[in-house]
């Protein structure tokens, strides 16, 4: 009992220290999309088909009844957690790690950027992932996010077309604007949003890789009573594939060159779970 009250207490005096992030921390295109948690089920259904498979293959013992055969070859499904970024990866030290695995859901490079190509009619529809698995990683002592990564398996070749769209789309979605309304001085005022997208480097990783660059700045209308443009640091998001898997990597504060690095490792680590192997 005494053992068990002091690990209570150290967990206490540790959590205490814990500074769980705020959500503006997380930038728009980084936030965790709902994952359905009906892997649970599919797992399940795995365990079942393997039961299934031990009982013939018993039966086969039998003169006459259920004659051997080769077992099908069997495609990876469910993403293992080492197929991601490790803590050891990063040259930058760690706090918390938050991670997630699930079914199905998009592949997000940006929301912005999914609006503008809806809206221009890119030609490239959302391609939806077969499971997928997301970490973010912490930054020690309540400093922020230092990492997010998603990680997606495709089925058939959903991957390759998947980058197919995604270059449609940041071809026609070089700049784009978009309005809202905003509270300013007490009166809603409209607000011009100004995207733009460039793609400084490609082919660095894997079997398709892109860096994506991604700029905003914001214009007050002139009801305002004055017009400011406030433009903001660009956002680098290295966008990867390898085999049927695709990954989504974003470094915070955005360094290219450090994720240029990362991307090469997250390659090397994807490669043995995607399908076909390296």
């Amino acid at each position: 009992m005494r053992d068990e009250m002091t690990f209570v207490e150290q967990v206490r005096r540790e959590m205490r220290d814990v500074r769980w992030p705020e959500p503006a921390e997380i930038r728009a295109r980084a936030r965790r999309r709902s994952r359905r948690t009906a892997l649970t089920a599919a797992v399940a259904v795995l365990v079942v088909v393997s039961g299934s498979a031990v009982m013939v293959g018993d039966w086969s013992g039998r003169r006459g009844l259920f004659p051997p055969a080769s077992p099908p070859s069997v495609a990876r499904v469910e993403i293992p957690s080492a197929a991601l970024l490790q803590q050891g990866d990063l040259t930058t030290r760690t706090g918390l790690q938050l991670s997630e695995a699930g079914l199905g859901g998009t592949v997000d490079v940006g929301v912005g950027l999914g609006r503008c190509a809806s809206g221009r009619e890119s030609g490239a529809p959302a391609q939806e992932s077969w499971v997928s698995r997301s970490q973010t990683v912490l930054r020690p002592a309540g400093g922020g996010v230092l990492v997010v990564q998603d990680l997606h398996r495709m089925r058939g070749d959903g991957a390759v077309r998947f980058f197919d769209g995604l270059r449609r789309q940041l071809a026609v979605c070089r700049e784009w604007r978009e309005t809202r309304s905003i509270e300013w001085g007490g009166e809603p005022v409209t607000v011009e949003d100004v995207h733009r997208w460039d793609v400084p480097r490609r082919n660095f990783a894997g079997d398709d890789s892109l860096l994506v660059r991604h700029y905003v700045s914001a214009t007050l209308g002139p009801t305002a009573g004055q017009v400011p443009d406030r433009p903001s640091p660009p956002d680098a998001t290295v966008v990867l594939r390898v085999g049927d898997l695709v990954s989504v990597l974003l470094l915070e504060p955005a360094s290219e060159g450090e994720l240029v690095r990362l991307a090469g490792v997250a390659a090397r680590r994807m490669c043995a779970a995607a399908n076909p192997s390296c």
